[in-house]
């Protein structure tokens, strides 16, 4: 059973790390093709807050953004295949932050090509996520093992 779970693991995390492999060789010196994509969208995303909120968002560099998404996928991804419920709260917050800002559907009508491109590409974020939260909830609703085995107690002799 230890090793199916951990091959499982290893696959889901597949997901993750070959994005950030991806991500990582086409990072260059201003955070790639990433970053040219995330930009738009980031802009959208500042006015919304700005505009519902009076909160201005601080300027970031798009490389920054894509660097600690690199980040969070890597080390998530390799503490979460070892069982680490840390690595799945990390993969959870990448996902929570990423998906409405990379996926923003919300933004195009209905009848839209990029509508129906983009939630696909949600709601398959979002079953992520969901892949994420079970798994926090089973660690967490698991038996811990205790170190030491129970001594059996002897048998006695009938007879």
């Amino acid at each position: 059973m230890g090793l199916l779970s951990f091959l499982g693991r290893l696959l889901f995390v597949s997901v993750f790390v070959l994005s950030a492999y991806q991500e990582f060789n086409d990072f260059g010196v201003d955070g790639g093709s990433a970053a040219k994509a995330l930009k738009p969208k980031f802009d959208v995303l500042s006015k919304h807050v700005a505009t519902h909120t009076g909160f201005e968002v601080l300027h970031v560099e798009m490389k920054h953004l894509i660097l600690g998404a690199l980040i969070m996928k890597s080390l998530g991804s390799l503490l979460f295949v070892f069982g680490s419920s840390l690595g799945a709260i990390i993969l959870v917050l990448h996902q929570v932050i990423a998906t409405p800002v990379l996926y923003d559907f919300y933004n195009y009508d209905v009848d839209k090509k990029e509508f129906a491109q983009l939630f696909v590409k949600f709601t398959q974020s979002l079953a992520l996520l969901g892949a994420l939260l079970f798994f926090i909830g089973m660690k967490g609703s698991m038996p811990k093992r205790s170190s030491h085995p129970k001594k059996k107690a002897p048998k006695t002799k009938t007879g």
